[in-house]
């Protein structure tokens, strides 16, 4: 089906393609044609409902690590935005939901239910310290909703901050967390008590480079940073405290919210030490440390189950989504029994939060993390990928940065590496449209829409990830030598 898009890839390039093809032959579709959805797509979806490609995709089955259209298959890694975390229809979390669904759906938490239980004992146990209290949510924003009214009861203090260039919700309230213009309306009220401190970005930010980020692949800017010491977190730390002495009511702050990796941001990573410093300077201020583990939790970064592990920190406060269900609509709030307290000062109720199926789902999730050493895997799939990307990071000019940890991929693609000048829109798309047009599906990022995501279900395996970089490879390779064409003419 893609062959001809592959003439001038490497004959191993192209046996691995039709092997896959083989394997994963696109499935009879039977439902209403591509034209008839775009129709009813246009005329019942509020117009705001966007969709990725320039002809979009109707998908319409997933299995492990691929997706099907009424065509073909392609590999996503993606994950259903960083979402599939065990593989689509992942057979035990399948089975799960469909014993649930054959003996209860609903009661909400008025009553009490096994698995709702069940679920808390076995979800707490994979969390450090204190973190043993959990109130169960259906998404990523009413995890961060509920974590800022948690912090401002518990503290009594009113400010909290987060980083430019941050994505933590799209709600009213969590809008105002997150710092990318893109993601936000001009609402009355949006920044109520709520601050942007500088983004400690070794590639992007103003200081930073090979020495300061904790990735198996460092950023080629030049660093004047010492093993065990980064200046760069010195100069960003000390912005912070800027921010404190001139933004904040001296010692009031009701707390920081960070993502252990930033994700809609573009997979950046932060200086090293930054967050354990920020955790401190905002506890002393009478604040809680709050980690967004949305889309860096469950075993993504590969050497640790929790993002925040690495940053050497326990936080206050563990929001989480996304991969928790596999995709089954739910998120968690997990905080220490004393924290959670305040939510006693009035009735709080979430009518689906913690139902039967979500819990169901929940510990079939867990299970499969660890009975197929899925965090093992993200180590090391994530890392081969790393160091695959960083060789065409070297090779290809249009590939201004790579990063990440484990499975969770950033590839910053530039106009210019010595300025670091992100790839325009039209530019970036031709790349982009290439790789979904050969069989694969990257996210997209970044403050500047510049960032191919790669952030697939955690069962991906080496041949996988050799697809993809031949992709990548073959796609930079096509770009730049129609950039070459152009100058000529």
């Amino acid at each position: 089906m893609l062959l001809m898009n592959l003439q001038r890839l490497s004959e191993s390039v192209k046996r691995q393609l039709r092997q896959t093809q083989t394997q994963h032959e696109s499935p009879p579709y039977k439902g209403q044609s591509f034209d008839e959805v775009v129709e009813l797509r246009k005329q019942y979806l509020t117009p705001n409902v966007t969709s990725y490609y320039k002809k979009p995709l109707l998908i319409h089955k997933g299995s492990g690590s691929q997706l099907f259209d009424q065509d073909k298959s392609y590999l996503d890694m993606f994950g259903g935005i960083v979402t599939v975390s065990v593989g689509h229809c992942h057979p035990k979390v399948n089975a799960a939901l469909e014993e649930q669904l054959r003996t209860l759906w609903h009661t909400t938490n008025i009553y009490m239910h096994p698995k709702l239980h069940q679920y808390a004992e076995k979800l707490v146990a994979k969390m450090p310290g204190d973190l043993k209290n959990v109130y169960f949510v259906n998404s990523g924003s009413e995890a961060n909703d509920l974590a800022m009214m948690i912090a401002r009861l518990y503290t009594g203090n009113h400010d909290i901050i987060s980083f430019r260039n941050a994505y933590h919700g799209a709600s009213p309230y969590t809008m105002g967390l997150t710092a990318h213009s893109t993601w936000r309306y001009p609402l009355p009220g949006l920044n109520s008590g709520i601050l942007h401190a500088m983004n400690p970005d070794p590639y992007t930010g103003i200081w930073g480079g090979k020495q300061c980020r904790d990735s198996p692949v460092q950023t080629t800017r030049s660093c004047d940073c010492q093993e065990g010491q980064c200046k760069a977190t010195d100069m960003y730390y000390d912005q912070l405290e800027q921010l404190f002495k001139y933004s904040l009511p001296r010692g009031k702050v009701a707390g920081m919210f960070a993502e252990s990796i930033q994700g809609v941001g573009g997979t950046v990573q932060y200086t090293k030490g930054y967050i354990k410093r920020a955790a401190e300077l905002v506890r002393a201020n009478g604040g809680l440390f709050i980690s967004d583990e949305v889309q860096s939790g469950f075993g993504r970064t590969g050497e640790h189950y929790w993002g925040f592990e690495a940053h050497d920190i326990v936080p206050d406060i563990v929001t989480m989504a996304k991969g928790i269900g596999n995709g089954f609509p739910m998120g968690a709030v997990v905080t220490s029994r004393k924290v959670a307290e305040v939510l006693c000062q009035a009735l709080h109720f979430n009518t689906f939060g913690g139902n039967p199926l979500a819990c169901a789902v929940g510990m079939a999730v867990l299970d499969v993390i660890d009975e197929e050493e899925l965090q093992k895997n993200s180590l090391d799939v994530g890392t081969y990928m790393l160091k695959g990307l960083e060789r065409l990071r070297d090779k290809h000019d249009v590939i201004g940065d790579v990063r990440g940890k484990g499975l969770m991929i950033g590839v910053e693609l530039v106009a210019d590496k010595e300025t670091r000048q992100h790839l325009s829109a039209p530019h970036f798309v031709d790349i982009w449209e290439m790789c979904k047009d050969m069989g694969v599906l990257f996210g997209r990022g970044g403050l500047n829409a510049n960032v191919l995501r790669i952030k697939p279900p955690m069962c991906v395996n080496r041949t996988d990830a050799d697809y993809a970089l031949a992709v990548i490879d073959y796609c930079c390779d096509q770009y730049m030598k129609k950039q070459k064409r152009g100058s000529r003419r």
